[in-house]
């Protein structure tokens, strides 16, 4: 379904909680979640529902929902919609169906925990009922409160990371860590959004990110609907950038961070922004909720790297180009712009470590990564937290 003035409740509303239709929601009626499809953006804006367990992972495989939080609460919800599939009695049998659901949405996409932690926390809210009606009831309630809680905590890093921007600065951010992103707010714009909205005056440089260019096309769709001056960069000018000076600070989002030992997980070409912005003494921040920090994993070693198609790369996908002020809503198209027959590889992530990250900015507070395990109970580790239980 397409919502033509689902541009004018973007704009943010940081005071009143929500800023409008949220990203990812649930229709209980249908039992369907609701998605927007960002694979259109900016170009058209489109709604999608899922009808089933498996539509609901393929739309996350596919990237119609992306973005660590984003994909947390669509798992979350697509775990209880597969719960709520199921039309039989027994607890045995529920069982089975419930790890097969479980196991259908946490392989869509590997290398986020937020998916995992939001999961589990369902799975955990449905071992309390007794019959398979309760434990149903008790699973989107669950997914419900995790969207919701996910929203406050986006929130509260607006507030957070207030400190951060001041009049005059320009701020470079990578990949879409927007409102898009997750369930409301964002995670690096949260900031952004209040600042803009209390009048400070700053400038934002969004790359590109490649190869689905989620920064070009999200993140300033996002910006530009929220009226805060931005300039798009190619991914490969940004040494430049720094070169001259006209980088003040990196604000980055995160699919994972390890709470041991602080190492952060992004999207591809994150690390040598780091590298670049350490080489140029340039903070480096990474904004996350509670959902995204992993307490489970050691090394960064054990992080799984999602590998994406190679067409992704090979190929470019967009709009065609209409006159300004046509009313012609051009379809998007796919043209190969890479050499036919040669290949390519596709990472969709890679992990910068600890030691370039100036600070982890979280709901409840600025820690540097190497504090974060010694400040675990207030960042909401629990014992056996990422800990896979069915």
């Amino acid at each position: 379904m397409a919502v033509d003035d689902f541009l004018r409740p973007m704009k943010p509303a940081m005071k009143g909680g929500s800023t409008g239709p949220r990203s990812v929601s649930f229709d209980a009626d249908t039992n369907s979640v609701c998605l927007l499809d960002q694979r259109l953006l900016p170009h058209r804006v489109v709604w999608v529902r899922t009808p089933d367990h498996r539509a609901t992972a393929q739309a996350i495989r596919d990237m119609v929902v992306r973005g660590a939080p984003a994909i947390a609460a669509a798992a979350a919800y697509g775990l209880a919609q597969g719960i709520r599939e199921y039309g039989g009695r027994d607890l045995r049998r529920f069982r089975a169906h419930v790890r097969q659901v479980h196991a259908t949405l946490l392989n869509a996409r590997p290398t986020a925990v937020d998916p995992t932690r939001a999961m589990q926390e369902v799975l955990d809210a449905m071992r309390r009922g007794r019959t398979v009606p309760e434990r149903q009831a008790l699973a989107l309630a669950a997914a419900e409160e995790f969207a919701h809680r996910s929203a406050l905590e986006c929130r509260a890093l607006g507030e957070q990371g207030l400190r951060l921007i001041h009049d005059g600065i320009s701020l470079l951010t990578h990949c879409n860590a927007g409102r898009l992103a997750c369930v409301d707010h964002g995670t690096a714009t949260a900031p952004l959004y209040l600042a803009r909205e209390r009048g400070i005056k700053f400038h934002v440089f969004c790359t590109e990110t490649r190869p689905r260019s989620q920064g070009a096309a999200l993140t300033a769709w996002e910006l530009a609907q929220a009226g805060i001056p931005h300039t798009i960069v190619p991914d490969t000018a940004v040494g430049l950038l720094m070169q001259q000076r006209r980088v003040d600070l990196v604000l980055v989002g995160s699919d994972r961070v390890l709470g041991r030992t602080g190492d952060v997980t992004n999207k591809i070409g994150t690390y040598q922004l780091a590298v670049l912005a350490r080489r140029h003494g340039i903070p480096f921040y990474v904004a996350i909720p509670l959902s995204t920090l992993d307490w489970h994993l050691r090394s960064p070693r054990q992080i799984p790297i999602e590998e994406r198609d190679a067409e992704e790369v090979l190929c470019a996908r967009g709009a065609p180009v209409v006159p300004k002020g046509s009313r012609i809503r051009p379809e998007p198209i796919t043209v190969r712009v890479a050499n036919p027959g040669s290949p390519a590889w596709n990472p969709a992530f890679d992990i910068t470590p600890a030691e370039l990250v100036t600070g982890i900015l979280t709901p409840v507070g600025l820690f540097k990564p190497g504090e974060l395990w010694a400040n675990r109970h207030a960042l909401g580790y629990r014992t056996g937290s990422g800990t896979a239980r069915v």
